[in-house]
């Protein structure tokens, strides 16, 4: 089994055993994190009625308009704010931090103290 190959089918089973202990609700979403090499995505999403309240993602022409790279600190940063604006506008105050599999440091990091300082709660 080639080494990339491994270090996907581990974040995979981080994820699901994690899952099991962060489970968004109405009064508390889930707000759930996924990086790749190039964007950075993030929804806030209600598990009970199997709906997203709300997402921004670096893919965005609005997100991404004014950022040189769309992988890195500055674009999850961006993601963070957005996302919890748009959380906000819907009425969402507190969420549930899903980081999915990854480690909770760089961009994923990143993205939860945007959405903080933006004003969710978790």
């Amino acid at each position: 089994m080639s080494r990339n190959r491994d270090r996907k089918q581990r974040r995979n089973w981080i994820r699901r055993r994690y899952r099991h202990l962060v489970r968004g609700t109405a009064a508390r979403p889930r707000l759930a994190v996924y990086r790749s090499l190039r964007h950075v995505y993030a929804q806030v999403i209600d598990d009970e009625q199997g709906v997203t309240l709300a997402a921004a993602s670096t893919l965005e022409k609005s997100v991404a308009g004014s950022l040189e790279s769309t992988g890195n600190r500055k674009a999850a940063e961006v993601v963070g704010r957005v996302v919890a604006e748009r959380a906000r506008e819907k009425g969402v105050e507190q969420v549930v931090f899903d980081r999915g599999g990854f480690p909770y440091h760089g961009v994923v990091r990143a993205v939860a103290e945007a959405a903080r300082e933006a004003g969710l709660k978790f």
